[in-house]
């Protein structure tokens, strides 16, 4: 057990030393891009496509959508970039420019933007305004600013997130709103710009796109007995270590690792919060659920429906 929990300690580790230092250029393995999106071709037909945060150069969401455009039914691809200071950016083949790339299935259409490409700039949101769907891998350390802004222009999206966004207080009450949830598959390399590839804990992908997975039933088979399932000394709910040990018979709350998510279906269960904003709400404390003094890490308290 030991030896398995040091690799998402490092992966940890390295993403937030990248948070910290602002590196957000990772670029997404098209494999892993293929993987997924295979579960959402009904969504793309007659859409517009925009990828926010993709240099069309080494973009492999543009190379994805451009290479499938008529199989998926497209009606038009958009891409647009940052502005990338970096000296030896142009060596990489990536634009040292902020531009735009657009392809309606017969030709591409390519320009230099006025500013400097920021998703949140004015004629970023223009085009954002023009698309039905956006799908993207954008900056981890802008995450929450970047689903506010999909959200209040009411966009379809698929996005890719790190693990931690779940427990954002943003991301998390869209979760328990079913404004948002997880995709099918998660990600633990990237591309970074010399080549290499860079390891993180899991990374999800996150949509509002509907997705049978989300309406499968995760099968329950184990029963309750208070030994095996201990109450919190904090907050009257059983500790559940995995999703998969969910007793079938018992109809309290119920904590469950974060990763419970990846399993979430809201015709089964309800979500009824975040472990340190119910032990605020309870105490004025914030804190995490403990059980016999000793902290258990991020849980999310869920009841099974009738």
């Amino acid at each position: 057990m030991k030896r398995a929990s040091r690799k998402p300690k490092k992966a940890n580790q390295n993403l937030a030393k990248a948070k910290d230092a602002k590196r957000d250029e990772f670029y997404t393995p098209l494999p892993d891009i293929e993987r997924e999106l295979k579960h959402y071709k009904r969504h793309f037909r007659g859409k517009t496509v925009y990828c926010n945060c993709d240099d069309p150069k080494v973009s492999n969401f543009y190379r994805y959508f451009f290479l499938n455009f008529k199989e998926l039914g497209l009606k038009r691809l958009i891409a647009t970039c940052y502005k990338n200071d970096d000296p030896d950016a142009r060596s990489r083949g990536v634009s040292k420019q902020a531009v735009c790339l657009e392809y309606d299935g017969k030709d591409e259409t390519k320009r230099r933007l006025a500013g400097d490409g920021d998703f949140r700039s004015e004629e970023c949101v223009a085009l954002l305004e023009r698309a039905d769907i956006v799908v993207t891998n954008p900056p981890f350390s802008l995450f929450r600013e970047y689903v506010a802004q999909l959200i209040e222009h009411d966009k379809k999206f698929l996005i890719i997130g790190n693990i931690n966004a779940i427990t954002y207080k943003e991301t998390f009450r869209l979760i328990k709103e079913n404004k948002i949830w997880l995709g099918y598959n998660c990600i633990r390399h990237f591309i970074q710009p010399d080549g290499s590839m860079f390891e993180t804990a899991r990374t999800f992908w996150y949509t509002n796109l509907d997705i049978t997975k989300r309406h499968e039933d995760l099968p329950l088979y184990k029963k309750y007995n208070s030994d095996e399932y201990p109450k919190y000394d904090n907050y009257d709910a059983i500790e559940i270590g995995k999703a998969t040990e969910i007793p079938v018979d018992y109809a309290g709350g119920m904590g469950v690792p974060i990763t419970f998510l990846d399993k979430y279906n809201p015709d089964q269960f309800v979500i009824i919060g975040i472990d340190r904003a119910l032990v605020e709400k309870l105490t004025g404390k914030v804190s995490r659920f403990h059980i016999k003094g000793k902290e258990i890490y991020a849980r999310i308290v869920i009841r099974r429906k009738p």
